[in-house]
């Protein structure tokens, strides 16, 4: 069984950066597609970003791109996620989310492509 723990997430004025991790628990963690997804209250939720299990190809949302870096430490078992320039419409519960497949395609954001969700990390961004 695999556990996904998020943290990092906080308030921020806009303008400012947060780095939001993700822990898990699988042993096989550097076979997974790890992604960030993220809901906004009242709204469904929507990929942010994407990255493979090697950490050699990464996928973003057109809207966090160049503001938003994914990453990974296949090692620690973590999953970052730097998030930029950050605009109050960011604000929302962002998830970690575990792929099983080992490559990063356009199915990647799909959300029900993923097994595994973590509990979800506010941000909050003031204006």
């Amino acid at each position: 069984q695999v556990q996904l723990v998020e943290s990092g997430g906080g308030l921020v004025q806009a303008g400012g950066s947060l780095r939001l991790s993700c822990a898990a628990s699988t042993h096989i963690f550097a076979s997974y597609t790890m992604a960030w997804f993220r809901r906004a209250p009242g709204e469904e939720r929507d990929f942010v970003a994407a990255i493979s299990w090697t950490g050699g190809t990464t996928d973003y949302a057109d809207y966090v791109k160049g503001r938003f870096t994914v990453s990974r430490d296949n090692a620690k078992k973590m999953v970052y996620l730097q998030m930029n320039s950050l605009k109050p419409e960011d604000a929302a519960v962002y998830y970690c989310a575990a792929d099983t497949s080992t490559v990063l395609a356009a199915h990647s954001r799909i959300e029900t492509s993923y097994e595994y969700w973590g509990q979800g990390t506010q941000v909050t961004v003031s204006s």
